[in-house]
C-alpha cells in the first residue's frame, strides 16, 4: 500500500501569464518570439475559410474525451473529481474546456500553452494561454530552454517553468516548435479568395443592369432640336431609373430612333467549379479529414471510405499522443500535492468511426441515385 505523504503548505500562486500587447522585434538578448507573422496568417485563413474553421472543430472533437486511472482508488476518484471540476478560466469548468481550447491553438498555430495555477495544496486551476504573444528563452543545448513574456517593455521569464504547458504539433528543423495544420496553405487560399470575390463581383456586376440610351437624330431635325430631345430622353430615362429603385414600376415612351441596350449583357461568367474544386481537394487533404466529413459530397467508394477511416484513425491518435503528456503532467502534479505516488495513466476513448463510414455510404448511394437521374434526363 502506498504510503501518503502529506505535501508542505504554499502560498497561494497567481497566474503568470498575461495578456498584454505583442512587443514588435523578435529577438532580444536571445529570446526569440514563437508569435510570429505567420500566426496571424493561420489565424485569418481560419476566419476566411469555413470549411478550414470546420475541420479545426471536427479535429478537436473526433479526438475524444479520456479517463484516468491508478492503483490507488482513493487517489483515482480524487483525481477524476478533480479534472471534472477543476476550473478552466473564462467561465470554463472542467478539464475538457481546456483541452478543447488548448487543441485548436495546437492546430492552429503549431503549438498550444497553457498554465496550472497552484494555491495551497491544490490546483486551483488550469488556464490555457495566448501562444501568439509567448517568447522562448534557449541556452546551448535543445534541453535547456525557458518561456516568457513582453512585459514592462522587457522579456520577462515565467518564474515557475514546471507550472507552464506546453506541446507542439509536428515539429521539425525548420519549425522546432511545432508547425500548424494551415502550413503550405496560404497560397492556395489566396488563390481561392481570389477566386471568391471574382466571382461576387461578377455577380454584383450581372445584378446591377446598366443600360446605354442612344437616341439617332432624323435627317430632317436641326442640331438644336436633336440636342434638346437628347436632353429630354435623358432626364426621363433617368427619372424613370430612379423610380425603379424605389419599387415604382414607370413605362419609358420615346419618339423617334432610340435604341435601348443592356450594357454586358453578352459578357460571359467564367466556370469557377473545377478551379474551386481543385483547390479545396488539396486544403481538405492537408486536414487528414475525409471530404464528405466537411459536407462535400465529392464521389467516394465504399473501399476509398474504409481506407479515409484508418488514415484519419491513426491522425487522430496522432493527436492524442501529442497532447497526453500534457494531460500527464496535470494528474502527477495533482497526486504530489495530495500525497500519492502511483503513477497516472491516461486510456483514451475509442475511436468509433462506424457512423461515420454510414455517412460515407449514405453519401455515396445519394450520389449516384443523382447522376443516375441526370442520365435519365438526358436521354429522355
Amino acid at each position: 500500500m502506498a504510503v501518503r505523504k502529506k505535501a508542505k503548505a504554499g502560498v497561494c500562486k497567481a497566474a503568470q501569464m498575461r495578456s498584454g500587447a505583442q512587443h514588435p522585434f523578435g529577438m532580444l538578448s536571445g529570446v526569440t518570439a514563437l508569435g510570429g507573422g505567420e500566426l496571424e496568417v493561420y489565424r485569418q485563413i481560419r476566419n476566411a475559410v469555413p470549411l478550414l474553421d470546420a475541420a479545426i472543430g471536427k479535429l478537436v472533437r473526433l479526438t475524444g474525451g479520456f479517463e484516468v486511472r491508478c492503483a490507488n482508488p482513493a487517489a483515482e476518484r480524487g483525481l477524476r473529481q478533480f479534472l471534472k471540476s477543476v476550473n478552466a478560466g473564462r467561465g470554463q469548468v472542467g478539464i475538457e474546456s481546456f483541452l478543447a481550447a488548448f487543441l485548436q491553438s495546437m492546430l492552429v498555430y503549431g503549438r498550444a500553452v497553457g498554465e496550472m495555477v497552484v494555491g495551497g495544496n491544490e490546483i486551483a486551476a488550469v488556464l490555457w494561454g495566448d501562444v501568439t504573444k509567448l517568447y522562448v528563452q534557449e541556452g546551448t543545448s535543445a534541453m535547456e530552454f525557458a518561456f516568457g513574456q513582453w512585459q514592462d517593455g522587457e522579456v520577462k521569464i515565467f518564474p515557475r517553468q514546471n507550472l507552464i504547458l506546453f506541446a507542439a504539433w509536428n515539429p521539425d528543423e525548420e519549425n522546432p516548435y511545432g508547425a500548424s495544420v494551415f502550413r503550405s496553405m496560404p497560397f492556395l487560399v489566396d488563390v481561392l479568395l481570389k477566386i471568391y470575390s471574382t466571382i461576387g463581383t461578377n455577380w454584383e456586376r450581372a445584378g446591377n443592369v446598366r443600360y446605354s440610351v442612344v437616341y439617332k437624330p432624323g435627317d430632317a431635325s436641326g442640331q438644336i432640336d436633336a440636342q434638346e430631345r437628347s436632353e429630354q430622353i435623358a432626364e426621363q430615362w433617368s427619372q424613370a431609373m430612379q423610380e425603379s429603385r424605389h419599387g415604382v414600376v414607370r413605362d419609358f415612351v420615346a419618339v423617334g430612333d432610340v435604341q435601348i441596350k443592356v450594357i454586358g449583357a453578352d459578357g460571359q461568367i467564367l466556370d469557377s467549379e473545377v478551379p474551386v474544386r481543385q483547390i479545396l481537394e488539396q486544403l481538405v487533404a492537408k486536414t487528414g479529414l475525409p471530404p464528405f466529413l466537411l459536407g462535400l459530397n465529392w464521389a467516394s467508394t465504399e473501399r476509398m471510405s474504409a481506407q479515409q477511416t484508418d488514415l484519419l484513425t491513426s491522425e487522430l491518435w496522432a493527436i492524442r499522443r501529442t497532447v497526453e503528456p500534457v494531460l500527464l503532467r496535470i494528474c502527477r502534479l495533482w497526486m504530489q500535492l495530495h500525497g500519492y505516488a502511483e503513477e497516472p495513466e491516461i486510456v483514451w476513448d475509442e475511436i468509433s468511426l462506424q457512423d461515420i463510414v454510414e455517412q460515407a455510404h449514405a453519401a455515396l448511394y445519394r450520389a449516384q441515385a443523382e447522376k443516375l437521374t441526370a442520365e435519365q434526363e438526358e436521354t429522355t
